[in-house]
């Protein structure tokens, strides 16, 4: 089976009617859109409202580092699991009520996180934020596959990628006024009224039914889905734990085998969850590569970016989350440019383009965020990843919609969404990895070398090496020491931090090589795109 040849998902009434189509948006489209956004701003301000947050939750249960990764990647754990599976109960069961249930679980979650008792409660309240958000989120880019086509969808997606990136950003900004004035819990109460105005407009506005599919959802591989990923995220957080050797290899266990196990209940169940034909479509697949690295980028540029403007540029929350202001601004000026230039230069030059910029806002970072750093170092490597973001992420959610069938809007939608959160979790859980694992080595290695070190006790210095937050507690308890204890700490955060900057580097420089090889230029690309839906429109069964 040659590229563009695949089995075609069976035609449906709502197929040949829909506004996509025959190349219309929908009724009160401006009203439309706006709903989906806001849908999908309460998960993506949900996302990041933890980062800036992680130094005073790390002070509050004393918690590892390892422990603050897992808040602040638990939501996207729990997004990037379910994203699939809940992406086709939407097609099936309706997209609009997948959305509404789960901005109305998104209210729950907010309320345990902002009053867990514990970190571990805390943790389990992200992930289910997470869940909720793979209800709605997906199903937001889903509905402008649907009801949009042509230059119309790709305006729709680039103000959808443009303001969803931007409000993440602002994450931050919003939760350190809140840490100013109230203790950390609060910040995950920010999004409560913006649930509610979503909820009411989307009830509303937002189409009923829209291409959805009558065949049965592969319930069987959907639990996979979620097992492969939950299990891979988790081994990526606790590899560097010590003593956790044995749980994170069991983990990566459990996640290769739920792989294969998923590959081939996907190539000999009827209907598919994941159409693997589609997926292997070139357009498709490094789209979907690309978005995971440019996406995960952000995530994790802005997790190690907010504990690095507090704990060692002595930021105040507010100041660390005004600092991020800068991506936010330019996501939001160069997406509609992103968007001109898809049409004009092709998906390939402007997912290149993004990822020069991402690479330079990693360099920043590596060369220039030390202690001491003026704020025009943070605000040029913030800079440069919101700028290569705003050029990258259009083109790579346009390219997943555009090279599916309508009635596989949710396959897309979910793997557009799989770009952020997986990416997001995957980025956010291997700098954490490697900011636990550097920290820890060089807090070992600078107690080694002290002058006293035979009075540093066993459980000091377990502390010590515990996150950056326990160092403080420790220098707080021994006032004699606590100018050393600080200033190590901050060198050790330093050199987790550049070995996560660098491991961004090589992240971006693979993407970057795929996409330069394996993505077709404009001319190809739109012929290719023109065999994927000449083959998605012929009747079942029907040969080429």
């Amino acid at each position: 089976m040659t590229e563009g040849q695949h089995a075609a998902a069976p035609r449906t009434e709502a197929t040949v009617s829909s506004p996509a189509s025959v190349g219309q948006a929908p009724d009160k489209a401006g009203l439309v859109l706006l709903s989906l956004i806001l849908v999908a701003a309460v998960a993506n301000l949900n996302l990041s409202v933890a980062n800036v947050a992680l130094p005073d939750i790390g002070a509050a249960f004393n918690a590892s580092q390892t422990a603050l990764d897992l808040v602040a990647v638990g939501y996207s754990l729990g997004l990037a699991a379910s994203v699939l599976w809940l992406g086709a109960l939407g097609d099936r069961y309706g997209r609009k009520l997948m959305l509404i249930l789960g901005v109305l679980l998104s209210i729950p979650a907010c309320l345990l996180a902002a009053f867990a008792p514990t970190i571990e409660v805390l943790i389990v309240a992200r992930i289910i934020g997470g869940v909720s958000a793979g209800m709605a989120y997906p199903t937001t880019l889903a509905l402008i596959a649907a009801l949009w086509s042509g230059p119309g969808r790709t305006r729709s997606i680039a103000l959808w990628s443009a303001l969803g990136g931007a409000i993440a950003a602002l994450g931050p900004l919003v939760s350190g006024f809140l840490l100013e004035r109230f203790v950390w819990g609060s910040v995950f109460l920010v999004t409560l009224p913006l649930a509610v105005v979503a909820l009411v407009m989307a009830s509303r506005f937002v189409p009923a039914h829209v291409n959805e599919t009558t065949e049965k959802v592969d319930n069987l591989g959907g639990i996979l889905s979620a097992v492969l990923v939950g299990s891979a995220i988790l081994g990526i957080n606790f590899a560097p734990v010590p003593n956790a050797g044995t749980l994170a290899l069991a983990l990566f266990g459990i996640a290769i085998a739920a792989g294969v196990a998923f590959v081939i209940r996907q190539r000999r169940v009827a209907n598919p969850l994941y159409d693997l034909d589609i997926a292997s479509r070139r357009i498709f697949w490094v789209a979907a590569v690309a978005g995971i690295i440019v996406f995960g980028s952000l995530m994790g540029a802005m997790f190690i970016g907010q504990q690095y403007l507090q704990n060692v540029l002595g930021y105040s929350t507010l100041d660390a989350g005004a600092a991020i202001i800068p991506a936010a601004l330019f996501m939001v000026i160069v997406a509609p440019r992103s968007a001109k230039l898809v049409g004009a230069r092709g998906a390939r030059f402007t997912l290149l383009l993004g990822y020069v910029f991402v690479l330079l806002g990693f360099l920043t970072m590596l060369l220039l965020w030390k202690d001491g750093s003026a704020y025009w170092a943070v605000a040029l490597g913030y800079s440069f990843v919101g700028i290569g973001v705003g050029f990258a992420g259009t083109p790579a959610s346009h390219s997943l919609t555009g090279s599916v069938p309508v009635t596989r809007a949710g396959m897309a939608s979910g793997t557009a969404d799989l770009q952020r959160d997986l990416g997001g979790a995957f980025m956010q859980s291997i700098f954490g990895a490697l900011l636990t694992a550097g920290y820890a080595a060089a807090v070992s290695a600078a107690i080694s070398a002290a002058p006293n070190a035979d009075q540093v006790t066993s459980s000091v210095q377990a502390e010590l090496m515990k996150s950056y937050s326990s160092a403080e507690a420790v220098a707080a308890q021994y006032p004699q020491y606590a100018t050393a204890i600080t200033a190590g700490a901050k060198t050790s955060f330093l050199a987790g931090a550049d070995a996560a900057y660098l491991a961004g580097i090589i992240a971006v420089l693979i993407g970057a090589a795929i996409v330069f090889f394996l993505f077709p230029k404009k001319a190809d690309e739109e012929r290719l795109l023109s065999e994927y839906h000449a083959e998605d429109a012929r009747p079942e069964g029907v040969a080429s």
